[in-house]
């Protein structure tokens, strides 16, 4: 009889400790807070670590060839890689202004070369 106390009390102390431990608990965490931030300039993206996100405001200025683009902010320039269907088919000129949304791309082969590799295309 006295085993079994111990082995229901020890029951309830073990869910009391798996119910604190719920999801509900840890939803504390602002998982905001500890997300990297986007950078937000092209100045700032040609200095940035590779694989760094990055959410850039501005104009494709030029079309290089095979999915590449120039492409200009207020702070400078630099190349970016499109897939062709990141376009959804809209047209744009010099002065569409789009917002992208990627990560920086280094590449030190033969020289270093920093680029953006796009994943999303807002209009």
């Amino acid at each position: 009889m006295l085993n079994q106390a111990l082995i229901a009390t020890a029951l309830v102390g073990a869910t009391t400790f798996a119910m604190a431990n719920t999801a509900v608990n840890q939803s504390a965490v602002n998982h905001a807070a500890i997300a990297p931030q986007a950078i937000t300039t092209v100045k700032s993206a040609l200095t940035a670590k590779d694989d760094t996100p990055v959410k850039l405001k501005g104009y494709i200025v030029k079309a290089t060839g095979d999915e590449k683009y120039q492409f200009r902010d207020s702070t400078g320039v630099i190349t970016v890689d499109i897939d062709d269907e990141l376009w959804q088919g809209k047209p744009i000129s010099a002065k569409t202004p789009v917002v992208l949304i990627g990560e920086v791309d280094i590449d030190y082969k033969p020289a270093k070369r920093v680029e953006i590799d796009v994943d999303q295309v807002q209009f």
